[in-house]
């Protein structure tokens, strides 16, 4: 028997997540709002992302976010998903600078959080976006750097492997079309849109998203990755 309400997702992360950089669809999280609200059984989204926010913050706000999300009296969402690292990768001051939050500190976060938000609801991770260095600084204070992204993915991985939550990596598929710089706004560091198309078709054509969702993947559609 099909539920008598949608299920709810609660998407949490940075301005990735806000969409900005795309004027056209509202970014990738707003493309999948649309996309399920015209689907009979597409679940409800809210995407909940704030500019500059890294993991700490997203953690902070975790709880409160997700409480009052329920619509309905005593219930609460039934899936979270966190989109969050990019900015805790930066340097601060110079390219050899400190990083907002060195990969040890976000590596026990991560795992912090993680414990934290599936003892609320089912949780899925997505991965990070690519940057293009040679426009760093950004906002003359921020250094980006595709290596630091690369660490910090892989300790996405890391901590979703352990604790079993669905992981969708993102950066090696993006770097592997060489139109990819084309894809970021001039500050090299947000996603244009073209750039949020590309991360949209990866995560609403996602196996483990659609299983959450209850919606079955469409005939003869090739993921992009």
């Amino acid at each position: 028997m099909a539920p008598s309400h949608p299920r709810k997702l609660i998407v949490l992360g940075d301005s990735g997540v806000y969409g900005w950089g795309d004027p056209l669809e509202g970014g990738w999280c707003e493309r999948l709002r649309r996309h399920w609200m015209g689907l009979p059984d597409g679940p409800v989204l809210y995407p909940l992302g704030v500019r500059g926010d890294g993991l700490e913050r997203v953690a902070a706000r975790l709880r409160a976010e997700v409480s009052c999300r329920g619509e309905l009296r005593r219930q609460h969402p039934q899936g979270i998903l966190l989109a969050v690292g990019l900015n805790d990768t930066a340097r601060v001051g110079r390219v050899d600078g400190r990083p907002q939050l060195d990969p040890q500190g976000f590596l026990f976060g991560l795992e912090q959080l993680l414990l934290q938000a599936r003892a609320l609801a089912p949780v899925l991770v997505l991965g990070l976006t690519p940057v293009w260095e040679e426009a760093m600084p950004f906002a003359e204070v921020l250094w980006y750097s595709l290596e630091a992204i690369r660490r910090y993915e892989a300790l996405l991985e890391e901590a979703c492997l352990a604790a079993d939550v669905p992981f969708l990596p993102l950066l090696e598929s993006l770097l592997a079309d060489p139109d990819w710089p084309g894809w970021l706004e001039e500050d090299g560091l947000h996603l244009n849109s073209d750039g949020h198309r590309q991360v949209y078709e990866r995560v609403r054509t996602w196996p483990a998203l659609l299983h959450w969702a209850g919606l079955q993947p469409v005939p003869g559609l090739t993921p992009l990755f």
